[in-house]
């Protein structure tokens, strides 16, 4: 999570930041580029491993409730504003 905060932010990591020197105003060069190519790799295997996870953590009856969540219907609101103790507040 941290990686991907780094890389939104346009950080590499911090090990990288402390041992290479400034490279503001420099174009990104070749080096540079698998290096972020494996980050991205690396992010979609472990957001897979969290999905795989996921999956088998569920049962089939949960993993169709939360499929169909949005389609469930709520009953509408019964009654209105007027309540049964109103009568006894009335002047």
């Amino acid at each position: 999570m941290s990686q991907f905060i780094r890389r939104l932010l346009g950080r590499g990591q911090p090990s990288e930041d402390a041992a290479a020197p400034s490279t503001e105003g420099v174009a990104p060069t070749e080096a540079t580029e698998p290096a972020d190519v494996d980050l991205d790799a690396a992010e979609r295997t472990h957001e897979l491993d969290l999905l795989r996870e996921e999956q088998a953590r569920l049962d089939d009856l949960a993993q169709r409730q939360l499929k169909y969540a949005r389609y469930s219907w709520e009953p509408p609101p019964q009654g209105g504003e007027r309540r049964a103790d109103d009568a006894d507040k009335a002047p």
